[in-house]
């Protein structure tokens, strides 16, 4: 016999029902409890934000909420993993990479415990709660740390896949995600692997090289340069952390130009990775990095701050057009 439901039940599955994204975290690790994997999960009093409300309702004995107190979540899951356990773990995204970098550099890291870190609303997602809750800097401290493996997928459907082939995978991992209403790019059975972009499109005037949230409008900018007679290739680096090499070097030498596309700063994430193989290149191709310019980001709703900064389709067509037109004069 089914459990009635809560109030708070209720309302997950209707907001579950409107945002099927957000469901993609629990479906992932029901499956991998499924088939045999010690998984335990655990938030900082966010189930409801992350999806993870499902995955404590039909494993409560596997799931810990850990309150308002994030530090304290990141040092029990390296505990956890020191036993035995696969703990996935979640909260905002500015508050694990920033707030937690300590424990994750310190407890997870240096002891290259397989803790799965999941930090959900990133980039500038969460809107009107503010620069604070914003997180545009997280792939830059990420990146930093050694032995930290990390990943933004671009839709449901590519995180299910990545935390399905997170199961065995030796290294721990942080993993860079929105607010579960991503636009669908891909079907349930995307194939995924670590360190291996995904090419959509090759092209001999532009690459364009996105991650995470800004691939879907990256792939509408490149259908509308398409039209427009433009040869533009497309890559989802999906693995901003052991980063595809061979697929940047396929893009320097195909195309003259590469333009990378971020919800981060443009210092320290996807664009400076891009940029840091390309220089030891030594081949003729410009990089341009597109994100938000080493500044604060304000408060607004998400998608007026997409526009702002020129991270949604239209604002990547023109990022595109102009970086190519000043190729042509």
């Amino acid at each position: 016999m089914s459990r009635p439901l809560s109030k708070k039940s209720w309302h997950y599955r209707q907001l579950n029902a409107q945002t099927p994204g957000l469901s993609a975290l629990s479906d992932a690790l029901v499956d991998l409890v499924a088939a045999g994997e010690p998984i335990v999960a655990g938030t900082a009093d966010l189930q409801y934000s992350n999806g993870l409300a499902k995955f404590a309702q039909i494993h409560p004995d596997r799931f810990v909420q850990f309150g308002i107190s994030e530090q304290n979540m990141v040092s029990a899951a390296a505990g956890m993993a020191a036993v035995g356990m696969k703990p996935y773990v979640a909260t905002f995204a500015s508050f694990l990479a920033l707030l937690c970098c300590e424990q994750i550099r310190m407890d997870i890291a240096y002891s290259a415990l397989p803790v799965r870190l999941i930090g959900h609303h990133a980039g500038i997602s969460l809107g009107f709660y503010g620069t604070s809750h914003h997180a545009t800097e997280d792939l830059a401290i990420t990146r930093a740390i050694a032995n930290l493996t990390v990943v933004a997928p671009a839709d449901g459907a590519q995180l299910k896949a990545a935390i399905k082939a997170s199961a065995d995978y030796p290294h721990p991992i942080y993993f860079r995600i929105q607010r579960g209403r991503d636009p669908v790019i891909y079907q349930d059975d995307v194939d995924f692997t670590f360190g291996k972009a995904i090419v959509h499109a090759r092209g001999s005037h532009l690459t364009m090289i996105a991650t995470g949230s800004t691939v879907h409008p990256t792939l509408e900018a490149a259908k509308a340069l398409t039209a427009a007679g433009y040869s533009v290739g497309v890559i989802d680096m999906a693995t901003i952390k052991p980063l595809d090499h061979k697929a940047v070097l396929c893009a320097a030498v195909e195309s003259p130009a590469i333009l990378t596309v971020e919800e981060h700063n443009v210092l320290g994430g996807l664009g400076s990775a891009v940029a840091e193989v390309v220089a030891g290149l030594g081949m003729p191709v410009r990089v341009r990095r597109h994100g938000i310019h080493d500044e604060y980001s304000l408060i607004a709703p998400p998608t007026h701050l997409y526009a702002h900064y020129r991270l949604d389709a239209a604002g990547v067509e023109y990022v595109a057009r102009e970086f190519l037109e000043s190729r042509a004069g």
